[in-house]
């Protein structure tokens, strides 16, 4: 009996078109799973029988790569690897570029370089982070790991396998590729932008007018979504607002299709929000911006001729009255006093934590035991990734705790929980 051909399975519900395909035995123990699937993210039969095609042979070499045998990787090799990587970093800031503080250019010479902590033992703990934080040294050990998680996500999107030396090069290689693409969006931030080649002609704003780009193929959001995603690997959260935000402006436009989007039509949409009351950075940063990043990835994947979205801006001005605010000095006093007195440890050690340390909620919510920690004789807590998502690559750090969260008791509220058995895993720290 012949096998049937694998081709595009249709979701009963959403009708969007899937790749599923089971995983071979040797391969189960390894991947932990017995089928692979992924959303092509179309409902056009003819366009999910292209993308199957594009990711079943993805599928098939990564299971090569799999079970093949560990093999060395030359510099050239680990350049050409990590190539995409220049213009996903390009990409992921390219709307606000001065606002890509995370890779910290100054410091690229420090990484892959004997980080010897030992010449700051003798200073007072403020005085030894201030000097590492001049020194780079804390830069250079959060992009070096920066670069080893993104190349273990690449390795493992790939399904390769590499020595140690081989990672080496290409963790190097990931570095450099950033590294080039921090320098060219510190170029960016201050208007200097590139030229296009002389070779290349000019594109006539006649022939690709935004208000023409119907007469091409229908180009569903939701594919745009998915092609964007799986290339730039963004958290969950993200897809979720991108997504968010461009079903808002189908339900405005009454359909999905952005080959027949114009800029008049985001003018449209923005100028509606604005009636709706929503607030300027609501409107830029949560509606405006994801859709503008959506579509110059379709342009720059020649999806789309143009992006409609990249002249659209808001010139709106927030009001002071519309502006957050922190708290005076009596509202802040109040709820410090209220903490003071609270018995549930969330409601009284959160608000004083956060006021003595400038931490992020967040930051403090996800806290362990192992976190608070003698740092050269002085009681810290470590914000670090170990213990939960940080914002940004910088968040990491360590905090002296306040004298007055240690005189309000903190340590014997800890030490009464580091002893209680009906908690597992807690050891004194």
């Amino acid at each position: 009996m012949a096998l049937a051909m694998a081709r595009p399975w249709k979701h009963p519900k959403t009708g969007i078109y899937w790749l599923r395909k089971r995983v071979p035995e040797d391969l189960r123990p390894i991947l932990g799973k017995r089928e692979e699937k992924r959303s092509l993210g179309t409902r056009d039969a003819a366009e999910a029988k292209r993308l199957h095609a594009q990711a079943l042979a993805e599928l098939e070499q990564r299971w090569a790569n799999l079970r093949a045998p560990s093999k060395p990787i030359s510099e050239r090799e680990a350049h050409e690897l990590v190539a995409p990587a220049y213009e996903w970093w390009i990409n992921l800031h390219r709307d606000n570029p001065g606002e890509q503080t995370a890779w910290k250019t100054k410091f690229f010479d420090e990484l892959w370089q004997h980080h010897d902590g030992s010449k700051y033992t003798n200073l007072p703990v403020l005085e030894e982070v201030r000097q590492k934080e001049e020194d780079g040294y804390y830069a250079a050990l959060i992009m070096e790991q920066f670069c080893r998680e993104e190349v273990q996500k690449l390795l493992t999107s790939h399904g390769l396998k590499v020595e140690w030396q081989s990672r080496s090069k290409i963790e190097k290689a990931f570095g450099a590729a950033i590294q080039r693409a921090s320098l060219e969006l510190a170029k960016l931030a201050k208007g200097e932008f590139a030229r296009p080649p002389s070779s290349q002609p000019t594109m006539s704003v006649t022939q690709h007018r935004p208000d023409t780009i119907g007469a091409n193929e229908p180009v569903a959001f939701e594919t745009l979504i998915t092609g964007w995603a799986s290339e730039r690997r963004p958290m969950q959260k993200t897809i979720y607002e991108y997504k968010r935000a461009l079903g808002n402006l189908a339900a405005f436009l009454g359909h999905d299709d952005a080959s027949r989007l114009s800029s008049q039509d985001l003018v449209a949409w923005k100028a509606k929000m604005i009636a709706a009351g929503l607030q300027p950075k609501t409107i830029r940063s949560a509606k405006l911006a994801p859709v503008r990043a959506i579509l110059q990835w379709a342009v720059d994947n020649n999806r789309l001729p143009v992006n409609p979205a990249a002249r659209v801006t808001l010139g709106l001005k927030t009001r002071a009255a519309e502006s957050k605010r922190g708290f005076d000095d009596k509202e802040a006093a109040k709820i410090l006093t209220a903490a003071r007195a609270e018995t549930d440890p969330v409601k009284r050690w959160v608000p004083l934590l956060g006021a003595y340390s400038g931490a992020r909620l967040s930051e403090i919510c996800q806290l362990r035991v192992q976190d608070i920690a003698k740092v050269n004789g002085i009681w810290c807590m470590k914000i670090v990734p170990e213990a939960g998502s940080l914002k940004t690559l910088g968040s990491e750090r360590i905090v002296p705790l306040h004298p007055a969260v240690i005189e309000a008791g903190f340590f014997t509220v800890r030490i009464q929980f580091d002893i209680r058995p009906d908690i597992p895993g807690l050891a004194a720290g």
